[in-house]
């Protein structure tokens, strides 16, 4: 089973933080890092989730603002599957700090997509 989670690009992170918490009364539900400058802010708008990630690179106005995050089972075997059905892989996979395993990869019309997967809790 798979879930699909928007996540806009943005560089002012604060500005839209703003708008969707004061038109949609979003709650922020999610912070990485927990301290200092944030790069990922997870909301919830009703029983939908929406992520915020701050991008200073964003370039141009045809960039890419828009990416879905896509929950799997395994993210390494759906990976194995992209190239196959016209896709591209563009990093990962990696084991982030906030505990996914994530790859990143453009469906065959350019289309950003995040696939992720939980990865196991560390002992302390």
């Amino acid at each position: 089973m798979s879930t699909i989670q928007p996540v806009i690009l943005t560089a002012d992170l604060d500005v839209l933080l703003g708008f969707y918490t004061k038109l949609f009364g979003a709650e922020q539900v999610f912070r990485v890092p927990e301290e200092g400058p944030a790069f990922y802010l997870g909301l919830r708008i009703g029983d939908s989730d929406l992520g915020l990630v701050s991008r200073t690179d964003l370039g141009t106005a045809a960039a890419p603002r828009i990416l879905l995050s896509i929950a799997v089972d395994d993210v390494d075997e759906t990976l194995g599957r992209v190239t196959a059905l016209g896709g591209s892989v563009s990093g990962g996979p990696n084991d982030m700090p906030w505990g996914q395993r994530v790859a990143h990869i453009q469906d065959p019309d350019g289309n950003p997509l995040n696939l992720t997967q939980p990865t196991p809790a560390k002992p302390s």
